[in-house]
């Protein structure tokens, strides 16, 4: 069986952007197109015309004409996975640490776009509630603990156009579909930094989280304990806190606790 390493893609176009970007990462400057046509071996037109589509999706710049490096778009898809993994190295002791405290999920989320994104998961059968949204899950914003954190950090003008583009849709009769209102529990969420779902997102579930930062405090992903409804203690909310903090610190941060 072949390593993984030694597979060569099925798609010849893809097989050749490939090269072209692996010879642009080769160099810090910029490389003319002769130069990579004869590093490659791909014909001159045919270099240029698939560098041309990847300029297009920002994956390659043209600082000018006839030369090229690697684009801007690669260094954000490069962050958004280095964030991701960051912060599930850093968070998956201290979320099995926190689930032994409360016997309850604990979960690891990041946002990606107008929805948040389930990472990691620590729960048992224990806890006596059914998870629903395994890793990989998706769930809007404005029904989660996790995703009223983020939406907090937004400027007002962008918590509109989330409104705007979703319509706020809710999913239980306790879910937030009227902007004033969560204009109002946002500004709560930003005071206390930290954020609660009260069966908004799923009947007979509730949910408290804290927000996990980086180097640079940025707000990366948010830690949450979800249980079922008689069963989320308040009590939880200092240690949830402490535990996101821990991980934050892991990432670099050395602002105070939010």
């Amino acid at each position: 069986m072949k390593k993984i390493e030694d597979q060569t893609p099925t798609i010849q176009v893809m097989e050749r952007m490939f090269a072209l970007l692996d010879v642009l990462a080769s160099h810090q400057d910029p490389v003319s197109l002769k130069e990579i046509s004869e590093q490659t071996g791909l014909h001159p037109s045919t270099a240029h015309r698939i560098l041309n589509d990847l300029a297009i999706g920002r994956y390659v710049d043209r600082p000018e004409a006839g030369s090229y490096r690697l684009g801007m778009r690669l260094l954000e898809l490069g962050n958004l996975v280095k964030a991701r993994l960051d912060v599930r190295d850093a968070a998956l002791g201290p979320m099995r640490e926190l689930h032994k405290l409360t016997h309850q999920p604990v979960n690891l989320s990041v946002r990606q776009g107008d929805e948040i994104v389930y990472i990691e998961r620590t729960y048992s059968e224990r806890s006596g509630m059914q998870v629903v949204r395994a890793v990989g899950g998706r769930a809007p914003l404005h029904l989660t603990s996790v995703g009223k954190l983020f939406l907090a950090h937004d400027d007002a003008q962008r918590v509109r156009a989330y409104a705007t583009r979703t319509g706020l849709s809710g999913h239980t009769r306790n879910s937030i579909t009227e902007l004033p209102v969560l204009e109002r529990e946002l500004s709560r969420v930003l005071q206390s930094g930290t954020a609660r779902d009260n069966e908004e997102l799923e009947l007979g579930v509730r949910c408290m989280a804290a927000g996990i930062y980086d180097d640079q405090d940025k707000l990366v992903a948010g830690l949450s304990i979800s249980a079922p409804a008689d069963r989320l203690e308040d009590a939880w909310m200092d240690r949830l806190k402490a535990t996101a903090s821990q991980i934050s610190s892991a990432l670099g941060h050395r602002g105070q606790a939010r």
